[in-house]
């Protein structure tokens, strides 16, 4: 599977917890919405480091909105091509995926994911995780510091090197079975 990130990305940079970040996420779900209402099948989550109160993130609010299929939601490009996000077609086989207002600047990333897919779900149940675990969440953050400083200019590489921590939490999320 080929993994085509956009041209010209931003750095990889941690900030601390922004307590403005859920009502930002708030005030583009809004948006989100009225703009693709009409391919939801599922609720617009927010989920990611921004999601997690007072954790250390890169600087850009993760939004996931549930969708019938891929196919069924194509349409859903262009719409989310007017209010500001740029598609890239990164990991194509499981979401349409988007940043806004681009690779170089981005304040907002969208993932348009099969609701109640695995990629859903994974999501969901890694975000409530951390949530409820504020010792797995600050060691998490150790770790994204440490990645971000190594692959400031990387972010492929900085992604994959989060994932074995990821999945070690994310298989403990799935065995708790409280997320949701």
């Amino acid at each position: 599977m080929t993994n085509t990130q956009p041209h010209g990305e931003a750095s990889v940079r941690i900030v601390s917890y922004d307590p403005a970040w859920p009502s930002l996420f708030q005030q583009e779900r809004s948006l989100l919405v009225a703009a693709l209402g009409k391919w939801l099948a599922g609720p617009v989550e927010h989920f990611g480091s921004t999601a997690v109160p007072r954790l250390a993130a890169k600087p850009v609010i993760d939004i996931m909105a549930g969708v019938e299929s891929l196919d069924a939601s194509r349409d859903a490009i262009a719409a989310a091509g007017g209010l500001g996000y740029v598609y890239y077609p990164y990991r194509p086989d499981v979401m349409h995926w988007f940043c806004k207002p681009s690779a170089a600047f981005r304040t907002h990333h969208l993932h348009l994911v099969p609701f109640n897919s695995p990629l859903w779900i994974e999501r969901l149940a890694f975000r409530d995780y951390l949530r409820k675990d504020p010792a797995v969440a600050a060691e998490y953050a150790e770790l994204k510091g440490r990645l971000a400083t190594q692959f400031e200019f990387d972010r492929e590489s900085y992604t994959d090197a989060k994932g074995p921590f990821v999945q070690h939490v994310l298989g403990l999320a799935l065995a708790d079975g409280s997320h949701g």
